[in-house]
């Protein structure tokens, strides 16, 4: 007698017309590369505003000069100027070449903050008191309050506002990382997005602010000291525009093929994505599915007729002729 037809392991026969749950096989080294892209990304991102909240080289700019060295001498010194600004304040570094002359260790960095409850002019006083050199005290005093130059309002201002954009873009960082690993992706999403906007409008308000200062010449001897935008400036627009494209990219995504983005997200944190029915395209569109069309049929097995005939004996035991 031929073999009963059983159902291959793995798959689920189902009525006429419904659809068959096939799970989809996902290679682990594609799910670890896809988590460790996610993870990466997400603390780049929060360092980088965490870095860049408390550096010092938004503004930034050094010149290798023969000055002065201090006040009441008539000695001249060779030495590199640095002059970095931050969000909170004014780095001053004084590097002598070579570092050892006039019998002295020329090596200064010298820290002039403006952040809530420090006052500017009580440190500068202090410079003052403790004899810094000239090229030090000189590039302090533009920054003063009563200079002049206009550049403690301005810079002072700028780095107010930067830095609370700053900690509302982390606070949002925070939240999109949340949102995402619930997942709740759309909002996630837009989360991200927040994060990217408030630092772009935190570089706008630092911009803005020292753009509204007139040019002040800082003269160090034989030379003149130029800045221009550092390296916490431009790592923050790049970072706000990489929050803001994903941002984008993810409500794009979430808009045209929500399943897509999701089974995404669920391969890349290593979960089994469930099976949900996508009106739009007619079925499951992940995971895998097989309609029972494509399934193989069922076979009609012919019965032997010593079967048939006890079969028939056992249901009908007083009849004596039992045909099939």
């Amino acid at each position: 007698n031929p073999r009963p037809h059983t159902p291959k392991s793995g798959k689920r026969k189902g009525g006429f017309g419904r659809r068959v749950f096939l799970p989809k096989p996902t290679h682990p080294v594609t799910q670890r590369v896809f988590w460790l892209l996610r993870v990466v990304t997400s603390l780049f991102i929060g360092a980088v505003i965490l870095a860049v909240n408390f550096s010092s080289e938004w503004f930034v700019g050094q010149v290798s000069t023969n000055t002065s060295y201090k006040a009441f001498s008539s000695k001249w010194i060779s030495a590199d100027v640095g002059l970095q600004v931050g969000l909170g304040g004014v780095n001053i570094t004084l590097t002598g070449i070579p570092v050892q002359q006039l019998n002295e260790t020329i090596n200064y960095n010298e820290e002039f903050t403006w952040r809530l409850g420090e006052n500017y002019a009580e440190g500068y006083a202090k410079a003052l008191e403790k004899g810094l050199p000239d090229p030090v005290l000189y590039l302090a005093e533009k920054f003063t309050p009563n200079s002049p130059c206009g550049l403690h309002g301005q810079y002072r201002l700028a780095g107010h506002y930067t830095s609370a954009t700053l900690w509302v873009a982390f606070l949002c960082w925070l939240l999109a990382n949340v949102m995402l690993s619930m997942p709740v992706l759309v909002y996630g999403g837009h989360m991200l997005l927040a994060t990217g906007v408030f630092q772009l409008l935190g570089l706008l308000f630092f911009s803005t602010a020292t753009s509204l200062t007139p040019p002040c010449p800082l003269r160090l001897g034989t030379a003149t000291l130029h800045t221009h935008h550092g390296p916490a400036f431009w790592i923050t627009l790049t970072t706000g525009l990489l929050c803001v494209l994903l941002g984008l990219a993810m409500a794009v995504a979430h808009r045209m093929h929500p399943q897509r983005l999701k089974a995404f997200f669920t391969q890349s944190s290593g979960e089994d994505p469930a099976p949900e029915w996508n009106p739009e395209e007619g079925g499951l569109l992940s995971p895998r599915y097989r309609s029972t069309a494509e399934s193989p049929e069922p076979q009609d097995i012919p019965l032997s007729e010593a079967s048939s005939e006890a079969c028939c004996k056992k249901e009908h035991p007083r009849e004596p002729d039992c045909t099939l």
